[in-house]
């Protein structure tokens, strides 16, 4: 199997993992002037943040647009107890890299992440190109060999869904919109662009750094109960615009994510040490 095939592979996952989290890099802001951000806004953002952080576990529905390179939907559970678990299944709609996978006979795929990997479930096809074992298995570790300067493993344990409201608060253009029904539920929307630079969260800003991300605008909805329920993420690159969007529901719903059989799972770095001997 290709290695570039392998490559891509282990971005489609994590881009549907980033829908539900966090996003990818941007331009720096067009705007260099900044206005304060209303306090009672920043009261109730901080608020938010904590509940979302506290409430540990959600369902999440997301679709992500990557220019003309991929589209994906994405839709399962999180956890964010001790760093993040989950199980989510990814569609591919559309791009260049959706129609790669679909000539391994992948539409969709079951991922699930976990304390020391995160595996991913292809199909039949692709499993008869891989001596028959359907899953691939990716150590954080072994993560860092694609990040391109970016540790995909950090990312990974510690990116979280209250993370998009913790951006928000550094926005210096922060502001309430007003109230709308989202999902059925009564919400706050708040808005706002994000400088990395102003980013107060050291760790966070250098992982945002590592990934080349300069600034992104946040839209988040906030329910009555100061919980995150919908998100949007927009960003500029060099492949085009990517907008990444999450709903989230049932705070609080039980995450179990097993393994799967270990004879069915194969390992990314054994698959990809394979393809640079056999590239074909």
């Amino acid at each position: 199997m290709k290695r570039t095939t392998v490559r891509l592979t282990t971005a489609a996952a994590l881009a549907g993992l980033a829908a539900c989290t966090s996003s990818g890099s941007s331009d720096r802001p067009a705007k260099e002037e900044h206005t304060a951000s209303a306090p009672a806004s920043l009261a109730a953002l901080r608020t938010a943040e904590h509940s979302t952080e506290r409430a540990r576990t959600a369902r999440v529905r997301s679709t992500t647009v990557m220019g003309t390179q991929l589209s994906l939907t994405a839709d399962g559970v999180l956890a964010w107890r001790d760093g993040l678990s989950g199980a989510l299944t990814i569609d591919y709609t559309g791009g260049t890299a959706a129609e790669t996978m679909r000539d391994l006979g992948v539409t969709s795929m079951e991922a699930r992440y976990l304390s020391d990997a995160y595996y991913a479930r292809m199909g039949d096809t692709f499993a008869a190109k891989t001596g028959g074992k359907h899953w691939l298995r990716y150590a954080y570790d072994d993560l860092k060999t694609l990040g391109g300067g970016a540790d995909l493993a950090d990312q990974m344990r510690s990116t979280t869904p209250n993370q998009s409201v913790r951006l928000l608060l550094d926005s210096d253009d922060v502001r309430e919109l007003g109230r709308e029904t989202v999902d059925g539920q009564s919400t706050t929307h708040y808005t706002g662009t994000v400088d990395v630079r102003n980013v107060t969260d050291t760790e966070l800003r250098r992982r945002l750094q590592d990934a080349e991300v300069t600034a992104e605008t946040v839209d988040i909805w906030v329910n009555e109960k100061n919980l995150l329920v919908k998100k949007i993420e927009k960003t500029s690159t060099a492949n085009g615009r990517v907008t990444q969007t999450a709903h989230y529901s049932d705070y609080g719903v039980k995450v179990a994510v097993r393994k799967p059989p270990a004879a069915d799972t194969e390992d990314f770095k054994t698959l990809l040490s394979q393809s640079s001997i056999n590239p074909t």
